[in-house]
């Protein structure tokens, strides 16, 4: 089953989706935010529409690994899917925690090196930042694994 990486802002979010068998990270959309419901909704939609198992949501600490404002908007996100999920009666869907602190800059890094305009690196930046999330995650569990048949 596929995974479905969120780098959540207030403005957009940034969404990546897993190959079936969770190797790799493909950067899919950035979604402009308009509220909320809405949001949790499409990104539901999408997790219907590729068939993902596992929700991996960025969480935006600071660098001293406390909550910072925008890590309480991600919470309230969180909750708002998961009533969304609970009232559609869409059910075994994890959703996880990945650290997604200094995500932002690696996507930058990333995006100059492959020498694209900073007008155009502003349009994928966030989808980029999930693709390193969900990779993240991805390699995490990889690991897990590896250490789990030795």
């Amino acid at each position: 089953m596929r995974k479905i990486g969120l780098d959540i802002g207030d403005k957009t979010v940034g969404i990546a989706i897993s190959d079936p068998l969770g190797y790799t990270a493909q950067g899919l959309m950035t979604l402009e935010r308009v509220g909320i419901r809405k949001d949790t909704g499409k990104i539901l939609d999408l997790v219907k529409e590729y068939e993902c198992d596992t929700i991996v949501m960025g969480l935006p600490k600071k660098l001293d690994g406390s909550d910072s404002i925008q890590t309480e908007k991600v919470y309230e996100f969180r909750k708002m899917l998961e009533n969304k999920m609970r009232s559609t009666g869409i059910k075994g869907i994890e959703i996880v925690w990945q650290d997604e602190r200094l995500t932002t800059v690696m996507a930058e890094k990333v995006l100059i090196e492959a020498d694209l305009s900073r007008k155009k690196r502003k349009t994928v930046i966030d989808k980029q930042a999930a693709v390193i999330i969900l990779q993240s995650y991805l390699d995490k569990k990889a690991m897990e694994n590896r250490s789990r048949q030795e």
